[in-house]
């Protein structure tokens, strides 16, 4: 992995985040009227001395740059403003709300890891109908979007089978992991699916490598072969993409969050979006955006350690 390497994902980095930071600001300067009033609520009409105060607050009567700059430079100190709607700093609102949403990503992080890996591994290994019946589940769970698995999961392991609670993100370890189970899941599914099927791919590929065939022509146990000279070449891909996968959990955990009523920052966000309050909305966008974007590098850095070919044909 070459400075260059590093320097170019870390510049990426700035840039991407940059540039999001600015379409979420500009964002409640596209709808049409005084964005003021999305501030504090776009369906009822303040007093005007409200308005010249959010102004003043938000500093709205600024020049368009000028105003991003004074909100973005507060965000960096932790400062994303205060809520009209629910009376409260969005900082406080966001430290309240991340626990239960780094509670289930990691819940469904773990589920897409180790189902994913094994069940790519398994049918890699045997091959023949554990191959096909793998392919053909794992196909049909990326299919399946997490909204429809949340109503699956929740007619069958709560209407039908009343294993699982389905509302809530419960208290005490096993309170949390036994509410917890199903919005994981219904969380993982489409990323266990992704997983397995480049674990798969991945160490068919190794099987069938020239380094392998030595290996066991020189007698080496199979066990061995498949952990030092399948398993380890193959992790570079399949790092890459659980790295990933884990990316997007953050992404759509809203959806399982909503479904579920866990009360995630997901879920913190379509409320203040359906109550137009802005500020909360653009505090959680810019807080997913900037996880979002520094875990796609690190998987990108972790990838090129693991395979330094990446590096090369990212520093060209």
């Amino acid at each position: 992995m070459t400075l260059r390497f590093v320097t170019t994902r870390l510049a990426t980095l700035v840039v991407t985040v940059l540039v999001s930071s600015l379409a979420i600001y500009g964002a409640m300067f596209l709808t049409p009227g005084d964005p003021a009033t999305l501030l504090v609520g776009g369906s009822r009409q303040p007093d005007p001395r409200v308005l010249a105060a959010i102004h003043r607050a938000y500093h709205l009567d600024d020049p368009f740059l000028q105003g991003y700059w004074h909100w973005l430079s507060g965000c960096l100190h932790g400062d994303f403003g205060t809520s009209l709607v629910y009376r409260d700093t969005v900082a406080d609102l966001i430290t309240a709300r991340a626990g239960a949403t780094l509670a289930l990503v990691g819940y469904a992080a773990v589920l897409v890891l180790t189902l994913g890996t094994a069940i790519g591994t398994l049918a890699a290994l045997r091959g023949g109908r554990t191959e096909t019946l793998a392919t053909t589940l794992t196909a049909g769970a990326m299919a399946v979007p997490t909204f429809v698995m949340s109503v699956l999961l929740i007619w069958l392991f709560a209407v039908q089978l009343p294993w699982f609670p389905v509302y809530g993100a419960g208290e005490g370890l096993t309170g949390t992991l036994a509410h917890l189970t199903l919005p994981a899941v219904a969380l993982a599914m489409t990323w266990v699916g992704y997983v397995a099927q480049v674990t798969r791919t991945a160490v068919r590929a190794e099987l069938r490598a020239e380094h392998v065939d030595t290996a066991r022509s020189r007698g080496v146990p199979e066990r061995i072969v498949i952990r030092r000279h399948v398993l380890h070449n193959a992790s570079g891909p399949i790092f890459a993409v659980s790295g990933v996968g884990i990316a997007g959990l953050i992404a759509t955990a809203a959806v399982a969050e909503q479904a579920f009523g866990t009360g995630g920052l997901g879920a913190l966000m379509i409320e203040a979006a359906s109550k137009q309050d802005m500020a909360v909305v653009q505090g959680v966008s810019l807080l997913f955006v900037v996880v979002f974007v520094v875990i796609n590098t690190l998987v990108d850095l972790v990838s090129a350690a693991l395979d330094p070919r990446t590096a090369q044909k990212g520093a060209r």
